[in-house]
């Protein structure tokens, strides 16, 4: 088949291959590059000014604090270091600055007065808002600069010492309160303006700009690290000081429900007394009249209703995976047994014959009190098992019309041994507060000037309200 054959026999085909390109001849984009750099570079250059942007805005953009530097120290004169050290150098620098602009680079003397004062007077302003003395003071910088320009050659160029010291200092305050961003802006107006102002000064000159820039970038850099090491070890000890006070506050709850799991039977055996007493009240009573049994049916329904609620309470002060305590809870007439347990751990204890002739006569007191005042005694002796094995201990009861006073006092430990725990939870003193509370009593703890340890409690025999939990 011919080639005019084949173009009539296969019109579709012949325009197709006829419309495609060799490969050499495809259309490119723009910013197309042979090895696929292009996209690459055009990424870095965005990415160069996206960031020039953003440092410069920051640059417009100021710390948000504006307090003075060291203003949360105690001390009123360490509140003032700061402004009298601005005040130091402005009184130096000021004069000096003046000297050498009109004897040595031979500038008028207004006008060496003028740029002495804008290039110094602003790191007063610096203790409070670094960020506009800088403006401030890279402007006055400049326009020294160019006043210097027409001096004689072997002078520092662009930059006077004077400057130097005074930018330097600047740059001190800046690295203390600005952001990373804003001080790389600083740092790259520097650097840029010194690069700039290099060739006007003179050939003989010595060029300052290379100082400046790497002074101020060395003390940008340290100034940040030194901040930032402080604002990390100020945020871990606010973490520390949350996390004590999470913790003295999970204590509470945990010693609360402890208590209302211990306090529960002696509710329950009371409502038990209640209940069982109204149920049997028609029967033990003859000739009860029908309203009057009614009542007694009702009180039994109450007592019952309110010891399945209270149950119900005790299930969710109860942690997950705790058991709630069944065998009996103790009271002050298991006192001596507490007494010859610890005396057989080491611990000498004097308990008088008064106060194991009052432990006959508790009759008074309510099983709320006399559970705490077990609890009070036996954390007090724990105590000094902890802290101070071997210590004489005394413990005092007494009662009067109103109140069980108990008082457990300790020397100090008979020997310089180390305390058989080097470190308590805190839940002794915090479960001893919140059960006195809980019963309307007071108590007192603290050291005494011997060495020893008070432990004074005061519960009142009557219930009394304690106030919210």
């Amino acid at each position: 088949m011919t080639a005019r054959g084949w173009l009539h026999a296969y019109p579709e085909q012949a325009m197709s291959s006829a419309s495609t390109p060799p490969p050499d001849q495809y259309p490119r984009r723009p910013d197309y590059e042979p090895g696929g750099r292009g996209p690459t570079l055009r990424r870095a250059v965005a990415a160069v000014i996206n960031g020039l942007r953003a440092a410069g805005s920051s640059l417009a953009t100021p710390a948000n604090s504006t307090e003075p530097f060291l203003a949360g120290a105690p001390k009123r004169w360490v509140r003032m270091l700061p402004y009298v050290v601005a005040l130091s150098f402005v009184v130096v620098l000021i004069p000096v600055t003046v000297q050498v602009l009109t004897h040595d680079y031979g500038v008028n003397g207004g006008l060496a007065g003028g740029l002495a004062v804008a290039q110094s007077a602003p790191l007063l302003l610096a203790v409070t808002r670094p960020l506009p003395a800088w403006w401030i003071v890279i402007v006055a910088d400049v326009c020294g600069a160019i006043a210097t320009l027409s001096a004689d050659a072997d002078r520092p160029a662009p930059w006077t010492p004077m400057i130097i010291v005074g930018y330097v200092v600047l740059c001190c305050a800046l690295s203390l309160r600005e952001s990373r961003r804003t001080l790389l802006g600083i740092w790259l107006v520097t650097a840029v303006t010194g690069f700039l102002l290099g060739p006007f000064s003179g050939e003989d000159s010595q060029d300052t700009g290379v100082l400046l820039m790497v002074l101020s970038g060395a003390v940008l850099l340290l100034g940040t690290l030194l901040r930032e090491r402080g604002d990390a070890r100020r945020r871990l000890v606010e973490q520390e000081t949350i996390s004590e006070a999470e913790r003295a506050q999970r204590t509470l709850l945990e010693e609360r429900a402890r208590i209302a799991r211990e306090l529960h039977d002696v509710v329950a055996h009371h409502m038990s007394v209640i209940t069982v007493q109204a149920d049997s009240a028609p029967y033990r009573l003859d000739g009860l009249p029908d309203a009057a049994r009614e009542e007694f049916g009702s009180i039994a329904a109450s007592a019952r209703e309110s010891l399945t609620e209270m149950r119900r309470l005790l299930a969710v002060l109860r942690s997950e995976g705790v058991d709630g305590e069944r065998a009996p809870q103790p009271g002050l007439d298991r006192l001596p047994h507490l007494v010859e347990a610890t005396v057989r751990a080491g611990v000498p204890i004097d308990l008088s014959r008064p106060e194991l002739a009052l432990l006959t006569h508790l009759a008074k007191v309510t099983p709320a009190v006399d559970l705490s005042a077990y609890r009070i005694v036996q954390e007090a002796l724990s105590n000094v098992m902890r802290h101070a094995p071997g210590a004489r201990t005394e413990i005092t009861l007494s009662l009067d019309d109103e109140y069980l006073l108990i008082l457990v006092v300790n020397g100090p430990p008979t020997a310089p041994s180390a305390p058989l725990e080097s470190g308590g939870t805190g839940h002794g003193l915090v479960g001893m507060r919140e059960r006195v509370r809980l019963v309307g009593g007071t108590v007192d703890v603290g050291p005494l000037s011997d060495g020893g340890f008070r432990v004074a409690a005061r519960l009142p025999l009557l219930p009394k309200d304690s106030g919210s939990a």
